[in-house]
């Protein structure tokens, strides 16, 4: 049960709201047309997170082909592309509920397993992906913008797994 808090699908009123989270939360910013394009790709796998009233929040995924994680062949892949949650609702299980939620909606499309790119130094990031079942895979070095090195975190999928509700 939440505290006022809940997730819906993203709506296109809502890009200045997510490009402002996107913006107070994270080194890594997007044109409002990557947004947008994202949310062409997977509509159902672009969710925000409202708390009072307020978009709290954000997960955008995309859906891709390519070779598993798990193996050498080729599969669907649910790639987590940014997810971010405003410093004042963090701590709410807003974040754990919109990747779990982002997962459940790229099952729709039918994808085997999941992966994301997280900072190395972001240990709290790391904790909730771990918390969700994500593994490292590998470092990749020079990642980000800044040179910042990246874990690759990937998990199978939850198609057969319950998805709590708030």
């Amino acid at each position: 049960m939440n505290k006022g808090w809940y997730i819906r699908p993203f709506e296109r009123k809502d890009l200045p709201d997510v490009v402002k989270v996107n913006k107070s939360c994270l080194p890594e910013n997007y044109p409002n047309q990557f947004f947008l394009g994202l949310y062409h790709h997977a509509p159902k796998a672009f969710l925000v997170g409202i708390d009072n009233d307020k978009l709290a929040g954000y997960i955008m995924c995309r859906i891709e082909r390519g070779v598993s994680s798990f193996g050498i062949m080729p599969v669907k892949k649910g790639h987590i592309v940014s997810v971010a949650v405003m410093d004042i609702h963090r701590r709410k299980g807003i974040g754990y509920a919109l990747i779990r939620k982002g997962m459940a909606a790229m099952s729709e499309y039918g994808v085997s397993e999941y992966f994301l790119e997280v900072r190395k130094s972001n240990n709290a990031a790391i904790g909730v992906y771990e918390k969700l079942g994500f593994s490292i895979k590998r470092v990749l070095k020079g990642y980000y913008r800044d040179g910042e090195d990246a874990y690759l975190m990937a998990r199978k999928s939850i198609k057969d797994e319950p998805i709590e509700s708030e």
